[in-house]
């Protein structure tokens, strides 16, 4: 289920977490928190995300971010559809992934 919240403050910064789906502990392989890092970096040099830290545990993502262009609910929603699907894929297309059934 997917929940709405509203950010009042597109500028400020916000600590966030994001929640694997089910709290499955999906960022114990490096390939897939990888990603996360990838995504964050893409975000960072052409969103104008700002990342004063955060923290990639297994089941979840802490976040202290801002942007640049008060617009931090459109590059949240950017970063996480993308980084989303980026897993998903990884996790299908990975032929030694013995948690496949339970993760997809």
């Amino acid at each position: 289920m997917a929940y709405t919240y509203s950010i009042p403050d597109q500028g400020a910064a916000h600590f966030l977490t994001c929640t694997v789906v089910n709290w499955i502990d999906v960022f114990t392989r490096k390939d897939y928190s990888d990603i996360v890092e990838n995504s964050l970096n893409f975000c960072i040099y052409n969103k104008g995300l700002i990342v004063y830290g955060y923290m990639i545990i297994s089941n979840h993502i802490h976040l202290l971010v801002q942007t640049k262009n008060n617009n931090l609910s459109d590059v949240l929603r950017d970063f996480k559809k993308f980084t989303s699907q980026r897993i998903i894929d990884a996790i299908a297309n990975n032929a030694s992934e013995s948690r496949k059934r339970r993760m997809l």
